[in-house]
């Protein structure tokens, strides 16, 4: 398989595990079938729409290609007929949650850089396409937006980001930089979460 296969299934992968992130949010807020879907979609794709918007992508990614709907179609079966053991795999919402933004920060990066983008813009493009889709979903499920909270989220990518464009900068070996940049935006959240780390401002 090679590195732009790698690239296309990891994407695929970031819009399954969102959609089930906004499924269960959904499903926890007592939403219907149709409110459910709706709300699983615009979490897949939120942030990658908005994404491809700002950088002139047009049509934007997921129209292009089938897959990414049959994809969040997929996440919306398996989030109902198996909600309860989904939930199990580890607290469910924050572990799709902490997946998907992993995936889309660095995804996000390289489609910016195959734009043409500068380092520094492609850097936040692929903090808006992790976090914006949920944004969205909080939004619309009315909840205060993670990324408003002192919750260590959008930094979390943001640090993730910085490592895997350093890595690239260094190194010429992409599905490792892609993996471990991955894994290190999916550790600070844990990490952030299990010992209580936050950015809020110091009292005075």
């Amino acid at each position: 398989m090679s590195f732009t296969d790698w690239i296309y299934l990891l994407d695929l992968i970031g819009t399954f595990v969102f959609a089930i992130s906004g499924v269960l949010t959904a499903i926890d807020k007592k939403f219907d079938l149709v409110g459910s879907l709706v709300i699983g979609f615009t979490t897949a794709i939120g942030g990658g729409t908005i994404r491809d918007i700002l950088i002139g992508r047009f049509p934007v990614g997921w129209l292009n290609d089938r897959n990414y709907l049959l994809a969040i179609l997929l996440a919306f079966v398996v989030s109902h007929l198996f909600t309860s053991k989904v939930v199990k795999l580890k607290r469910g919402l924050f572990l799709f949650d902490t997946l998907g933004i992993g995936l889309f920060t660095i995804l996000g990066i390289q489609i910016s850089l195959s734009y043409g983008l500068r380092v520094e813009a492609s850097l936040i493009m692929g903090v808006i396409s992790a976090v914006f889709g949920g944004v969205i979903r909080d939004v619309l499920t009315n909840e205060i937006p993670l990324i408003f909270r002192r919750e260590i989220y959008a930094s979390a990518c943001l640090a993730g980001g910085i490592v895997y464009l350093l890595l690239d900068y260094l190194y010429d070996f992409k599905s490792f930089n892609i993996f471990f940049s991955i894994v290190f935006v999916v550790l600070i959240r844990y990490l952030s979460i299990r010992f209580g780390w936050s950015l809020h401002p110091p009292r005075r």
